[in-house]
């Protein structure tokens, strides 16, 4: 099982209100010049947030929701700090609950 940590907020936040792509962009230049493997994802409508282990937080984010999830806990503890009104937590995968981290739930 890999371990996933991650910072959720509406869709609407991370996307429009914080300079979040800015971050990301960065981040991808870092790691192609350092020839690591990416490592981090920004899921909009995540589905991982409808496991039951997240029932309360995922009330408590507005839909649409969007993720950034990293098997590296030190960059979403940044991006917690930077963003600071965004929820943050963490889980393994593949579980009975969440089979694949990276799955998103389509807006009908």
């Amino acid at each position: 099982m890999t371990k996933y940590h991650f910072v959720a907020a509406s869709e609407k936040f991370l996307t429009v209100e914080e300079p979040l792509e800015e971050i990301l962009k960065e981040r991808r230049r870092n790691y192609s010049e350092n020839d690591k493997e990416i490592d981090f994802w920004l899921l909009l409508n995540p589905s991982f947030l409808n496991a039951p282990q997240f029932a309360d937080l995922n009330k408590k984010i507005p839909s649409p929701s969007a993720a950034v999830i990293s098997t590296d806990k030190k960059f979403i503890t940044f991006l917690k700090l930077r963003l600071e009104f965004v929820a943050y937590g963490e889980f393994e995968c593949p579980s009975p609950e969440i089979e694949d981290a990276l799955a998103t739930d389509s807006l009908n």
